[in-house]
């Protein structure tokens, strides 16, 4: 069984950055696309972005795009969500999956919190 652990959320004034990290334990990120989600108070699980292992290539949602940079080392079996310029409608609790797009596991869930 694989599992999904991330890191590096907290509290954050607006216009600040944050870094996520989700590390894989009990396997890799060898193959296919992992991704970040997020759920904002009172919202429905939404999209944020995804990566290809193999080549790094990402798509992100239109919400964060150019904001947001998804990335992974290999290596380390980590994916990474460095999130800039941050607003207060990026609060959410933000979650890693993998595989994308079957989604058959994920992390636990980190809190953002991004005050005005």
């Amino acid at each position: 069984q694989v599992h999904l652990v991330e890191s590096g959320g907290g509290f954050v004034q607006a216009g600040g950055s944050l870094r996520l990290s989700c590390a894989a334990s009990g396997g890799s990120f060898d193959s296919y696309n992992s991704g970040w989600y997020r759920r904002a108070p009172g919202k429905e699980r939404e999209f944020v972005a995804t990566i290809r292992w193999s080549s790094g290539s990402a798509v992100y949602s239109t919400s964060v795009k150019g904001r947001f940079t998804i990335s992974r080392d290999i290596a380390k079996n980590t994916v990474y969500l460095q999130m800039n310029n941050l607003e207060p409608e990026d609060t959410a609790i933000y979650y890693c999956t993998w595989p994308e797009p079957s989604n058959a596991y994920w992390g636990q869930g980190i809190q953002v919190t991004v005050s005005s």
